[in-house]
């Protein structure tokens, strides 16, 4: 088994309404890359979000009672703890520099997924009706998760199937902590067309040992390998094209990663 990962080259940056399905067929020709059925495409989640109007200027957001409290304990900005709030189920944790919640998405994650990294905004076309209303020039900007992760995969999956007639599998990633490890890794936050999670109950080992824990992210896993060829700091390289993932592609969502909460231990 070989598993190749390709980052695509020349992926413009990406602005509120640009259509990243035409983007990526004109990034797959100038990479020489001809889809086959069981190909994978990784997207970061930064160029769903701006191309979904997800950008937010802070000069736009009025901090509640609860999010200037917040905002002290955890040593923020009370305008981003403002837009955490509105983008959370729950706030479960809070120190200095941290906010850990239960994001409307379903998943635990610090600071709602909010960034402000690689988010400098772009010329926009007039008339736009981006979220929170930015206009060149202002400076404070920060990037919400897309709203739909596992639609947006599947509309770009859509098209790109339909424009290529192979069966492929569309897969958005960000970058998040773990709880028991230093650093942060690739996390799969939407998909379509590809497996969450493989469950081996019932499989057998090498020696005939029947499997009866076992249930592999199969998705995370792969959301790792692709931030690792994209890189988190300069590299420009928001999409990778994966060929020879090792399972038969099918239906999935995000709700196959997430944990209910009655299995929850740690919280």
């Amino acid at each position: 088994m070989t598993l190749t990962l390709t980052p695509l080259a020349n992926i413009p940056l990406i602005r509120h309404g640009d259509n990243l399905a035409d983007i990526l067929v004109k990034a797959l020709r100038e990479s020489q890359i001809s889809l086959q059925d069981g190909d994978i495409l990784v997207l970061t989640q930064k160029i769903i979000s701006k191309a979904e109007g997800r950008m937010v200027n802070l000069a736009t957001v009025t901090p509640g009672e609860q999010a200037k409290e917040l905002a002290i304990k955890a040593e923020k900005d009370p305008r981003v703890v403002e837009l955490m709030l509105q983008e959370s189920n729950e706030v479960l944790r809070v120190r200095a520099g941290t906010i850990i919640v239960e994001h409307k998405l379903g998943f635990v994650c610090a600071n709602a997924g909010i960034d402000h990294s690689n988010v400098a905004p772009l010329r926009l076309p007039q008339n736009s009706s981006n979220l929170g209303g930015e206009k060149e020039g202002s400076e404070e900007y920060v990037l919400l998760l897309p709203e739909n992760p596992d639609q947006s995969a599947t509309k770009i999956r859509a098209v790109m199937e339909k424009s290529t007639g192979k069966r492929i599998g569309v897969m958005i990633i960000d970058s998040h902590g773990r709880a028991w490890r230093i650093g942060t890794e690739g996390v799969c936050i939407g998909l379509s067309g590809i497996p969450a999670v493989i469950d081996e109950r019932g499989w057998k080992d090498l020696f005939g040992y029947t499997l009866h824990i076992t249930q592999v992210g199969v998705a995370d896993e792969l959301a790792a390998a692709a931030s690792l060829v994209m890189g988190q700091a300069a590299e420009g390289t928001p999409v990778v094209h994966v060929r020879g993932f090792p399972y038969p592609l099918r239906e999935s969502s995000l709700k196959e990663l997430i944990r209910p909460k009655e299995q929850d231990l740690f919280r």
